[in-house]
């Protein structure tokens, strides 16, 4: 299963029905928390998430609502026994407030969390031989402190055609050798992969948390599956949203339309506004794909794969 969980859609300041931030992304058999911020395990009660869900922690930079939440996550861990490694990725600069966020378990911190932080324009966090999911990348934004975004880049395969596996005689065992070695020998005929599979496009995910626009915005979300981008402002108030380092609705439309976005989920919003259907409305005058304007709990289905 892939699926984007909501677990909060605040921005600064909490409402009666936003909670702080808090995305839970399921990907397979692998668990990416991004941005928890305070009362995320709370949400993760409501949301069904338990702390043995958890593979990878990613914070894009270190102000209150992103990362208040990582005492409580990193306690709930501790407590339920959470044995295997959790990656931890923040920017580099802020590894001193990552280390205060953490203080408390200072055993479990060194059994159980692997700090791989971000820094440059660039980082490579996780590699396709070594990852199981695919590749994890970090890519700076622009915004008050050093902040970052995160891509899921999932590699390109090929997909196994029934039909055409058993006109070939392949079945069983022979099928994942297939795919391992490229080719394999059914009685006098060698059979190649090529024969019995179709291309299969790899997916990606992007995640884009407080930023202007700029460069790394356009490389993160280039031709996204699912993108879960900040729209904190309405056009109204643009000239707010640049000068503290956030997008608009209607920035965060043209920025998915323009690089081929798929699906867009829309989050982060400030307290000052009350009807979230503002923020579709300015968002469809230029993004005609699938858009979901964020609601805490909610469930989104990562679309099936490009043809």
């Amino acid at each position: 299963m892939r699926e984007l969980i909501v677990l909060g859609t605040a921005s600064q300041v909490p409402t009666r029905t936003r909670n702080h931030n808090g995305y839970f992304l399921r990907w397979d058999d692998t668990g990416l928390l991004f941005d928890p911020g305070e009362g995320t395990q709370r949400q993760m009660t409501f949301a069904g998430v338990s702390a043995g869900d958890i593979h990878r922690v990613c914070v894009t930079h270190f102000h209150g609502d992103h990362c208040f939440g990582l005492p409580g996550i990193f306690s709930r861990m501790a407590n339920e026994h959470v044995e295997h490694p959790v990656h931890c990725h923040f920017p580099m600069s802020g590894q001193h407030l990552f280390d205060r966020l953490c203080w408390t378990w200072p055993e479990y911190r060194r059994q159980v969390l692997r700090e791989v932080p971000a820094w440059g324009e660039r980082t490579v966090l996780a590699h396709e031989s070594d990852s199981g999911f695919g590749r994890l990348e970090a890519v700076r934004l622009s915004h008050g402190v050093e902040a970052y975004g995160y891509r899921l880049i999932e590699p390109d395969g090929r997909s196994m055609l029934p039909d055409r596996l058993a006109a070939a005689g392949v079945a069983g065992p022979h099928i994942s050798e297939l795919q391992r070695e490229g080719r394999i020998t059914i009685g006098e005929r060698v059979v190649e992969l090529d024969e019995v599979s179709a291309p299969r496009v790899g997916q990606r995910f992007a995640f884009i948390m407080d930023t202007r626009l700029c460069d790394g915005v356009y490389e993160l979300a280039d031709h996204a599956d699912m993108l879960v981008i900040e729209s904190t402002f309405l056009t109204e108030d643009a000239a707010l949203g640049a000068e503290h380092g956030h997008l608009t609705a209607r920035q965060a439309a043209r920025v998915a339309a323009e690089c081929g976005v798929r699906t867009l989920v829309l989050t982060h919003f400030s307290q000052r506004y009350t009807d979230p259907a503002a923020f579709e409305r300015e968002a469809r005058e230029v993004f005609d794909g699938e858009l979901y304007v964020a609601e805490d709990l909610m469930r989104v289905q990562v679309p099936k794969r490009r043809h």
